[in-house]
């Protein structure tokens, strides 16, 4: 079993920056660790994902609207993940779920919301414009 914890969500300008973290705890290392979003009135999707592949190497992945501007990376001995929001804009409101599962994904697998088994809680984004 895997706990996921986020933090780091709050109000931010537009054009502004945040990071968020999540913290896992457990026994099973989680391969994939992704983020999702949530706004309201609308279904939860992808955000980014990144899969360790060993050693400093892993593989990440990115929903075209936030490409460029969002960046995902994971500490493995601290068993975080981090996704750094830039240039945030109005749209990018939402509820922020990580996401993760000790099962491995490749390109487009794990973009879908069925490869993660562990989710959080949530932490929430609010932008003015």
């Amino acid at each position: 079993q895997v706990q996921l914890v986020e933090s780091g969500g709050g109000l931010v300008q537009a054009g502004g920056s945040r990071t968020l973290s999540c913290a896992a705890s457990g026994r099973t290392f989680t391969y994939a660790m992704a983020w999702f979003r949530q706004a309201p009135g609308k279904e939860r999707e992808f955000v980014a994902a990144i899969t360790w592949n060993g050693g400093n190497r892993n593989s990440t992945y990115y929903a075209d609207s936030v490409k460029g501007r969002f960046t995902i990376s994971r500490d493995n001995a601290k068993n975080t993940v981090y996704l750094q929001m830039n240039d945030l804009n109005p749209e990018d409101a939402a509820a922020y779920y990580c996401a993760g599962d000790n099962r491995y994904c490749t390109g487009y697998g794990c973009y879908a919301r069925s490869a993660y088994r562990y989710w959080g809680q949530g932490t929430q984004v609010t932008v003015s414009s």
